[in-house]
């Protein structure tokens, strides 16, 4: 797809059959990195011109998977109301909401560049949500005064990469990694109290 025709808002079937084609470049991807158009269009359901008539070459279709997923990742953080939600309510959600997202879109989220200028924007706003929500957090109690919050970003980013990276290669519910996430972030896996006693 150009930049004109992602600006102009597309009709339900079209929005349909665009959909349908991520969906399955997700799937078909993420099973063979190396899967071409035609089996894409197979697995979408649609005919190879028509997959080639919304995305003019296989480039510009992982493009477009990337700026969807990037576009659900920020989704998936808005719809928990990280500004004005109880903070632990939206940690969770956040959590749970991420989860679904990397794990139902983890290859279009593993391709995703820095150089790609919407996908870095969507990424910053991100980011952006999150640092508030932690800051939300450590002034409602939720997280110990004095927590060093870059720190606890960084380590709640790698459990919810971790528990994804669990996902993909085991069953498992995501409520129940999110709530693990969220566990293990707030009261970690020690007995406490050892290096301050």
């Amino acid at each position: 797809m150009d930049r004109k025709s992602q600006q102009r808002p597309l009709r339900a079937d079209t929005e349909r059959t665009v959909r349908a084609i991520l969906e399955a470049a997700e799937r078909v991807l993420g099973a063979n990195p190396a899967a071409t158009m035609e089996q894409i269009a197979e697995a979408a359901g649609v005919a190879r011109t028509t997959v080639h008539r919304r995305f003019s070459s296989r480039e510009a279709l992982v493009s477009a998977l990337r700026e969807w997923a990037a576009r659900q990742f920020h989704e998936a953080v808005t719809s928990a109301h990280a500004d004005s939600a109880p903070p632990l309510v939206a940690l969770y959600q956040v959590t749970a909401n991420v989860l679904r997202v990397k794990t139902g879109w983890g290859f279009a989220m593993g391709a995703t560049t820095p150089e790609d200028p919407e996908v870095a924007r969507v990424h910053a706003e991100v980011l952006d949500q999150c640092e508030r929500l932690f800051r939300r957090a450590l002034e409602a109690g939720v997280l110990r005064p004095g927590t060093d919050l870059a720190w606890a970003r960084r380590v709640y980013y790698a459990l919810i990469h971790e528990a994804a990276q669990t996902r993909a290669t085991e069953t498992g519910n995501v409520d129940e990694l999110a709530a693990l996430v969220v566990d293990t972030l707030l009261r970690g896996v020690g007995q406490g109290g050892l290096l301050g006693s």
